[in-house]
């Protein structure tokens, strides 16, 4: 009887269509996303009976929740601090299930296309603050 050992390596790509340049894309920021102000299905997937790990969608933009210093779904109406636009989640970010606290990086100024971010984004909300993202809209 031989053993033969086999291993299987797969590669995924970020869908990157919401970003209109490579400008800001050699420094993001990593923060760290809350995964329970997310929604299923808009912001992140989650993995299937062959793929065990899920995905935050890489262009979802991002508030900074001030209580806890953690990240959620950027929201105009909210009153928490995600109401600030902070960036877009550069690259898609990997969580296991369970997992609430999810490690990313940040674009946080450059160039994005408002109509591919995921989940849409009203750039006619956008109120202009300090520490808000430098963005370009087109």
């Amino acid at each position: 009887m031989s053993i033969q050992p086999v291993s299987h390596s797969e590669y995924v790509a970020a869908g990157r269509e919401w970003l209109a340049s490579l400008h800001g894309t050699d420094q993001t920021d990593t923060v760290t996303l809350d995964l329970n102000l997310f929604s299923e299905g808009v912001h992140y997937h989650c993995g299937g009976e062959c793929e065990p790990y899920g995905r935050v969608l890489s262009g979802v933009p991002v508030g900074k929740v001030a209580e806890s210093g953690l990240y959620g779904p950027y929201d105009p109406e909210a009153h928490c601090g995600r109401q600030v636009l902070r960036g877009f989640v550069f690259a898609e970010a990997p969580f296991a299930p369970g997992q609430t606290r999810v490690p990313a990086a940040m674009l946080w100024h450059g160039a994005v296309k408002a109509s591919k971010v995921p989940g849409g984004l009203d750039v006619s909300q956008l109120q202009w603050h300090p520490r808000a993202a430098l963005v370009r809209f087109v």
